[in-house]
């Protein structure tokens, strides 16, 4: 890899960036339903991916919180499913399963390994604290991160600018114009880094459509690219 780099802080996301979340999410649902008796097909897999889906939004519209988020997702299945008890300590059995899924998107610890060579690689996640520590940890990803933030820990999430500044201010000698956001979400990852002055790369694998008014420096469709992008 050239020595001269157009970036040299790399911001990288966790899920669907680096790690399958998808499989995780697929693997932990069955798990834990299984754990508490109850059914589990598609139909419900449909729908708690809905209700998710839209609690992770509000969430990252700083209309609700982690916990209410926690709280209600499950709840608000369970009544749908017409299951009328409590089901204590099913979310915790969940993160659990969820923890344990150390997954990898096609090449990403390989891309990982070559750009920490010449950059420093930090994780910025709206996940839960212990739960990407953990399937970071057993990806085999973190020796070569400088360092992981968490929503959760900061207080603030993606796209809050707030989330950003709290990054940046952890990150020695950080130069603004030698960072560079990675990330698969139009929204939390290259509209709040776009808000918070960075450059951006979306990850769109999928080759799905860009929404207007949100800035884009680079698009790539497989990690590789990223080789290519911070050399010019």
């Amino acid at each position: 890899m050239s020595e001269k780099l157009r970036y040299t802080t790399l911001l990288l996301d966790a899920d669907e960036t680096l790690l399958d979340f998808n499989r995780t999410q697929d693997q932990a649902l069955k798990e834990t339903f299984g754990r508490f008796g109850l059914p589990f097909h598609d139909e419900i897999e449909k729908r708690y991916k809905e209700l998710n889906q839209e609690l992770w939004a509000a969430f990252e519209r700083g209309a609700i919180t982690k916990p209410e988020l926690r709280a209600q997702r499950f709840r608000r299945l369970f009544d749908w499913m017409g299951v009328e008890d409590e089901l204590a300590g099913f979310e915790e059995e969940y993160q659990l399963a969820l923890g344990r899924g150390a997954f990898l998107l096609p090449n990403a610890l390989q891309v990982c390994q070559n750009l920490s060579r010449d950059c420093r690689l930090y994780i910025v996640t709206n996940g839960v604290e212990a739960t990407q520590h953990s399937r970071l940890e057993a990806s085999g990803l973190r020796p070569y991160l400088t360092d992981v933030f968490v929503s959760e820990k900061a207080g603030f999430q993606k796209p809050q600018k707030e989330y950003f500044d709290y990054v940046f201010s952890r990150i020695p000698a950080f130069d603004k114009s030698r960072t560079l956001m990675v990330g698969d979400s139009l929204h939390s990852d290259m509209l709040g880094a776009d808000r918070a002055g960075l450059d951006t790369c979306w990850f769109n694998p999928a080759g799905k459509t860009r929404e207007s008014g949100i800035r884009i420096c680079y698009e790539i469709s497989s990690l590789e690219e990223l080789y290519a992008v911070i050399r010019e």
